[in-house]
């Protein structure tokens, strides 16, 4: 039998655009016959996987996986939300909101990792889901958040099946309180974070030169009102409060009562417990956030299905 090597997988893989597993295989059926394994592709349907991965992913889910104090979020695109409510879709974004639970968020490592009691890695895997499905699909992004001392909070919004949804939450909540007291506050702080979208925890964790960038747009604007610089300053520093109570957690107003800051939510409940209460750190995920979504008039697309 023809000896069948690294790079000639890498070759059918990159004239197929189908999984290095499925392009081992089909070699080993054809005797190292690279054409031939191209047709064998083409027959088991996994030779169309690059055509397909031009096309838009705007649509899909976001699963979510908790273990004790450590949880993990995945966000999984596809074309449609039909295929989102695909069983065989959304069994694959639970197993791999699994797999970030075990590896960890970093993409390279999650593509990588075996799929549990499967014969494939992540990347293969959703090749063939890809091939199988017949859609585009992308692991777009992963995270994970854990506490020591404390208890860690999920959130899912629009929830189509346990554990996936439209937007995902995780909120650590850092306190030497009963967990299972702290869990109820834990869940509504992350309700919270699903509507406020935060930015960051406090003041202290945005972007230095996130903020200097702001800081100079704010500045700018405020010159333009042709007051003197000294009352400039107090306009970008009033201004710049406003921003701190849009984009960081602590300053926001929660969203349960509409009154109260997040920093006193967590200073009453420290009262209460017995210990204080702080947010650690938290994860959210929206569904196509930022996503570019493909879009043609239908003229193109009668010209594009004619083919001119």
């Amino acid at each position: 039998m023809a000896e069948i090597t690294a790079a000639l997988v890498k070759e059918l893989r990159e004239k197929t655009g189908a999984g290095m597993m499925d392009c081992k295989k089909a070699l080993t059926e054809t005797d190292a016959d690279l054409e031939a394994a191209v047709d064998w592709l083409r027959t088991k349907g996994l030779a169309a996987v690059a055509k397909k991965a031009g096309r838009a992913a705007s649509e899909g889910l976001v699963g979510v996986a908790v273990d004790g104090n450590a949880g993990a979020l995945v966000e999984i695109n596809a074309e449609t939300d039909f295929v989102a409510r695909n069983d065989t879709f959304q069994d694959f974004v639970t197993t791999v909101a699994g797999v970030v639970l075990a590896v960890g968020d970093d993409l390279d490592a999650v593509n990588g990792a075996d799929i549990p009691g499967g014969e494939r890695n992540v990347a293969d895997e959703l090749t063939h889901l890809i091939a199988t499905i017949g859609e585009n699909m992308t692991l777009r992004r992963a995270a994970t958040v854990s506490v020591g001392n404390g208890a860690l909070a999920s959130y899912l919004h629009n929830a189509t099946a346990p554990g996936l949804g439209k937007i995902g939450v995780l909120v650590a909540l850092e306190s030497e309180a009963d967990a299972d007291k702290l869990a109820p506050l834990g869940k509504q702080i992350a309700m919270h974070v699903a509507a406020a979208k935060p930015l960051a925890v406090s003041q202290d964790d945005l972007d230095p030169a996130e903020l200097e960038r702001e800081r100079a747009v704010l500045a700018e604007q405020a010159r333009e009102s042709g007051k003197p610089e000294n009352i400039v300053e107090k306009m970008v520093e009033g201004r710049l409060r406003k921003f701190f109570e849009e984009v960081c957690l602590l300053d926001q107003t929660f969203v349960i009562d509409g009154e109260t800051k997040i920093s006193k939510v967590l200073e009453n409940a420290g009262s209460e417990l017995g210990s204080p209460v702080s947010v650690g750190g938290f994860a959210l995920m929206v569904l196509d956030e930022g996503v570019e979504k493909k879009e043609e008039d239908f003229a193109a697309e009668v010209a594009a299905a004619a083919g001119g």
